[in-house]
């Protein structure tokens, strides 16, 4: 199996890949055409990317059967086009949680005690110990956790840690959740920005979040917030979190921007970095050595599974639910050509199998099997099922 590494990656992934029997080719300058182009010449059944986008261009190019992304979030893999080419996608949910939460803590205390700017001041030769010695601090205060998966989580413990109470929000957060974690259910996004003085964004892009923090969040938010997003930009309206930070001064720590480099340096221009209150990272939320290590051994284990199996742990991309609308259940002898007969006969019948399993009881005597289907079977398919061929036993049609 084939493995193209387009972006930087742990030699302990590279020397893993190997172990398991991979050719590896690592090329972390890729992007773009190159991508597309590299994706052809090599030959690649998998790709493994961190920050590169992979568009259609490049998953046309080849003949990729997977796509790993590297780490949680895979809002620049374009996997509507990957599932219309039946190119399975996954992705390492989990690995940077810790790396994440600690980059969000830094932010909240950097700008408490506006760190950077005291930085700043002393390069630049001056001592303002009156102005810098202002801080509020963190004991006693209200942290309000948008977003409670695996990141939000391990902000609790670091939140207990420093003295502030913790509110939480979360789609699928219920009171009894939130009193297992030991913090305080708020059922409203806005009822948690009304509390807090500090918060804490940890939701995953989606068309559901696409902007949800929006002019109507900053409305209610109290003047002087400490805001933190370490998870997506395009969470956040970013026309309404500027015109915040310029009118109610909420302070600002953001990891990820909405005009981000496709590459690990380049020129980088956004106009809310440069506004008074706002400190920024370079989307370093999990680069810390822990966390792509961690990376690196479950891309390792993804791969290995599919080579060995066929099957993808973390794939993103499978139907929730697809177009079937019945299921055909077929006991019948455990013989060459049983299903085949059978699924003859669903084709003449132009339907389309949408899922299917065969079952083997004990003894590898007889099996079942179940094929969802995107329509119904005549009453004459199904005695043509039945009696076509003499290893069915019995077949039967349901309505799902």
């Amino acid at each position: 199996m084939k493995v193209l590494i387009a972006d930087k990656f742990e030699q302990s992934g590279i020397d893993g890949l190997k172990a398991i029997g991979c050719e590896v080719i690592s090329n972390p300058d890729l992007k773009d055409d190159a991508l597309a182009a590299a994706i052809r010449d090599t030959g690649a059944d998998v790709l493994v990317v961190r920050s590169t986008k992979v568009n259609e261009a490049a998953l046309d190019a080849g003949k990729l059967r997977l796509v790993v992304r590297a780490g949680a979030g895979f809002n620049t893999i374009d996997v509507k086009a990957a599932s219309a080419r039946g190119i399975y996608v996954s992705n390492c949910p989990g690995k940077n949680s810790v790396a994440v939460a600690e980059l969000a803590f830094a932010l909240i205390l950097a700008l408490d005690r506006r760190i950077a700017d005291n930085v700043a001041e002393l390069r630049a030769g001056k001592w303002n110990k009156k102005e810098f010695g202002k801080a509020t601090g963190l004991k006693g205060r209200t942290l309000g956790l948008i977003g409670l998966g695996q990141i939000g989580s391990e902000m609790i413990a670091r939140a207990k840690a420093f003295g502030l109470n913790v509110v939480g929000w979360s789609r699928n957060l219920t009171p009894e959740k939130a009193e297992e974690l030991g913090i305080q259910y708020r059922q409203t996004i806005l009822e948690i920005v009304h509390e807090a003085g500090i918060i804490s964004l940890h939701v995953a892009l989606t068309p559901d979040t696409r902007g949800f923090i929006n002019a109507d969040i900053f409305e209610v938010m109290k003047p002087g917030t400490i805001f933190i997003n370490t998870a997506r930009a395009e969470v956040v309206d970013q026309a309404a979190l500027a015109q915040a930070v310029k009118t109610k001064h909420i302070r600002a720590g953001l990891d990820v921007f909405a005009n981000e480099p496709t590459t690990a340096t380049g020129e980088f221009s956004d106009e809310i970095i440069g506004l008074p209150g706002v400190y920024g990272t370079h989307h370093i939320g999990a680069s810390t050595d822990q966390a792509q290590e961690a990376i690196a051994a479950e891309t390792v284990r993804i791969i290995r599974e599919f080579k060995d199996t066929g099957s993808v742990p973390n794939v993103v991309n499978l139907a929730d639910r697809t177009p079937a609308t019945h299921k055909l259940v077929v006991r019948h002898k455990d013989r060459p050509g049983v299903l085949a007969h059978v699924l003859n006969e669903i084709k003449a019948a132009n339907i389309n199998v949408q899922q299917m399993e065969n079952i083997v009881f004990a003894g590898a005597e007889a099996a079942i099997a179940r094929i969802e289907l995107d329509g119904t079977l005549e009453p004459e398919t199904m005695d043509r099922i039945r009696s076509g061929n003499g290893d069915v036993i019995e077949a039967n049609l349901l309505v799902l």
